[in-house]
C-alpha cells in the first residue's frame, strides 16, 4: 500500500471516529445522580409538607391533602420546565442573556403596577399567575448567575482588572438591587451581591479587590438593617433569642425546642408538635425543623446528604465542561442552590437571623421551586453535552493506533519482499 493510500485511510478512519464520538456525545444521558437527588428531595418535601399541614388544614379547610394538592400543580409545572430546559442547549442562555436581563428587570418593576402586583406581609413582591403567585426576585437570582457566567467567560483575563473585572458587575448588582429594595427584599439583594462576589472570585480577580468589595458590602448591609426597625428586631432576636421568646424570636426558639427534643430518630413521622402552632411556617421556610423533629438526626442527615450529592454532581459537571461559559454557568447554579440550602439550615438552627429563604426543592411554594428546577434543567443539559476529555481524544487515539497497525503491516510486507529477493538472488 502506498503512502498516499495509507494517509487517505488514516484520514477516513479519523473522520469516522470523530463522527462516532459526536454521536456518542449527542446521545449521552443526563447526570443520573443529580436527577435522582433532585427528585428525592422533592418527594421528601411533599411528604413533610403533608405532615406539617394535615392537622391544620383538616381543621380549617376540611381536607388533610390541601397543602399537597395545591403544591402538586407547581411540581408538575416545575418538572415540565426542567425537562424542556434540559433539552435546550445551554448556549441558548448565552445568546439570550440581554433579553433575559431586560425581562427580569421589567418583571421586578411590574410588581409595582396597581392591580398586577400583590402585597403580602407588608412586601410587594408577587404577581398572580393563577396557578401560583410568581415572585420575580427568584428569577433575578438565576438571571444574575447567567449574566455573570456570560460576562466572566467573555472578559477572560480582563477580570483581573478593577475597571473591567469588578466595577461593571458591581453596577449590575446596583441595577438589580434598586427595585428589590423598593419591595423591600434585602435578602435577595444580599444573595445577588454574594453570587456576584463568588463568580468574580473564581474568575481570578485579585483578592485585595474582593476584600475591599466585601468591606463596602458589609457597611451597606449595616445601613440597610439600621434603616428598618423590623430588621433591627430580627438581628436582636438572633443575638438573644431566649430574651425575645414571646415576640421577635418566637419562631426560632420554637424551632430550637423542636429540634432539641428530637434525638437520633425523632418523634416519628406525623408525630411532631411544632405543627400545632409552636413553629409558624413549618411547611415553608422551617420545613427542616419538622424533618429534624419527626425523623431526628438521621432524617436531617439524610437531607444534608442529598444536598451534598447535588453539590458534588453539580461541581463535577462544571469541572468537566471545557467551555468557559458552561463551566461558570454550572458552577454558579450549583453554588446558588447550595448557598440557599445552607442559609435555610442556618436559620432553622439559630445560626443566622430569620429571613424568608426557602429550603430548595422541599419547601412549599411555586416561584422558588420553578426557578430551582429550571436551574437543574440547565445543569442536566450541560452534563450531557460535552464528552469528557478522554472521550473526545478517543478518535485521535484510534487514528494513531490504526496508523501504527498499518505501518507494522507495511514493514512486515517489505521484510517478506526483501527476504524473497534474497532467496531469489
Amino acid at each position: 500500500m502506498t503512502t498516499d493510500k495509507l494517509a487517505t485511510l488514516s484520514e477516513t478512519t479519523n473522520s469516522d471516529m470523530t463522527r462516532e464520538a459526536d454521536r456518542a456525545g449527542d446521545e449521552s444521558h443526563w447526570d443520573g445522580w443529580l436527577l435522582g437527588a433532585t427528585l428525592t428531595l422533592m418527594a421528601f418535601g411533599l411528604v413533610m409538607q403533608y405532615s406539617a399541614s394535615a392537622v391544620t388544614n383538616a381543621d380549617k379547610l376540611g381536607s388533610h391533602w390541601y397543602a399537597v394538592s395545591s403544591q402538586l400543580p407547581k411540581v408538575c409545572l416545575g418538572l415540565a420546565a426542567m425537562v424542556v430546559v434540559a433539552n435546550l442547549h445551554y448556549n441558548w442562555w448565552r445568546r439570550g442573556v440581554y433579553w433575559l436581563l431586560g425581562g427580569t428587570f421589567g418583571l421586578l418593576l411590574v410588581v409595582f403596577v396597581p392591580g398586577v402586583g400583590l402585597t403580602l406581609n407588608g412586601s410587594r413582591r408577587w404577581i398572580d399567575l393563577g396557578v401560583f403567585l410568581f415572585q420575580p426576585a427568584e428569577l433575578a437570582k438565576l438571571t444574575m448567575v447567567v449574566v455573570m457566567a456570560y460576562s466572566v467567560a467573555k472578559k477572560g483575563e480582563k477580570m483581573r482588572e478593577l475597571v473591567f473585572g469588578i466595577l461593571p458587575h458591581v453596577l449590575l448588582v446596583v441595577f438589580m438591587a434598586g427595585p428589590l429594595l423598593m419591595q423591600p427584599d434585602l435578602g435577595t439583594t444580599a444573595i445577588l451581591a454574594v453570587m456576584m462576589s463568588v463568580m468574580v472570585f473564581v474568575s481570578g480577580t485579585k483578592f485585595r479587590y474582593l476584600v475591599g468589595l466585601g468591606g463596602i458590602g458589609v457597611g451597606l448591609l449595616a445601613v440597610a438593617i439600621l434603616h428598618r426597625p423590623y430588621r433591627i428586631e430580627r438581628v436582636t432576636a438572633f443575638l438573644n433569642p431566649w430574651q425575645h421568646q414571646q415576640d421577635a424570636a418566637y419562631q426560632i426558639t420554637g424551632s430550637l425546642v423542636a429540634i432539641g427534643s428530637a434525638g437520633l430518630t425523632g418523634r416519628g413521622l406525623g408525630e411532631g408538635e411544632g405543627k400545632l402552632g409552636y413553629v409558624p411556617e413549618l411547611w415553608n421556610d422551617f420545613i427542616a425543623t419538622l424533618v429534624a423533629e419527626e425523623l431526628g438526626l438521621l432524617g436531617i442527615a439524610a437531607v444534608v446528604s442529598l444536598f451534598l450529592v447535588f453539590l458534588w454532581r453539580g461541581y463535577r459537571i462544571a469541572q468537566r465542561v471545557e467551555d468557559p461559559f458552561g463551566t461558570y454557568l454550572a458552577f454558579g447554579i450549583t453554588t446558588l442552590i447550595g448557598m440557599q440550602a445552607c442559609a435555610n439550615l442556618f436559620v432553622v438552627t439559630g445560626l443566622a437571623p430569620t429571613k424568608g429563604l426557602t429550603l430548595p426543592l422541599m419547601s412549599q411554594g411555586g416561584s422558588s421551586l420553578l426557578m430551582t428546577l429550571v436551574g437543574v434543567g440547565i445543569l442536566l443539559n450541560i452534563s450531557k453535552r460535552p464528552p469528557d476529555r478522554w472521550a473526545r481524544q478517543k478518535p485521535e487515539r484510534e487514528r494513531r493506533r490504526e496508523k501504527k497497525r498499518l505501518e507494522k503491516k507495511r514493514q512486515r510486507r517489505e521484510k517478506r519482499t526483501r527476504e524473497s529477493d534474497t532467496w531469489a538472488g
